[in-house]
């Protein structure tokens, strides 16, 4: 879609875990959006829940707002690893995207 332009969708996100981070099953989706838009520029997101929490941790989701910015640069190179153990709470709580 060329800019600018809105996307928005709506549905259940569903998470395999596998490791044992602390999670949330939106923030786990914007990690992964995240990672696989890398250093697109001119992006911004956020993936919450609408009752106030996300499963068991007291996060609703999370959002970015640069992925060109730092630190969310530097956050990026580790992402995998924090994906991989279903710790997505833990990355964007390192940068305050709660």
């Amino acid at each position: 879609m060329p800019p600018p332009c809105v996307l928005l969708s709506g549905g259940e996100t569903t998470v395999t875990v596998r490791g044992s981070g602390r999670g949330g099953r939106n923030a786990e989706f914007l990690l992964s959006l995240a990672m696989s838009l890398g250093g697109t520029d001119r992006v911004a997101a956020i993936a919450c829940d609408t009752d106030g929490i996300d499963g068991s941790e007291d996060n609703a989701g999370a959002w970015f707002g640069d992925l060109k910015a730092e630190p969310m640069v530097t956050a990026l190179d580790q992402a995998g690893t924090f994906l991989a153990n279903n710790d997505a709470y833990s990355f964007f709580e390192q940068l305050g995207s709660w």
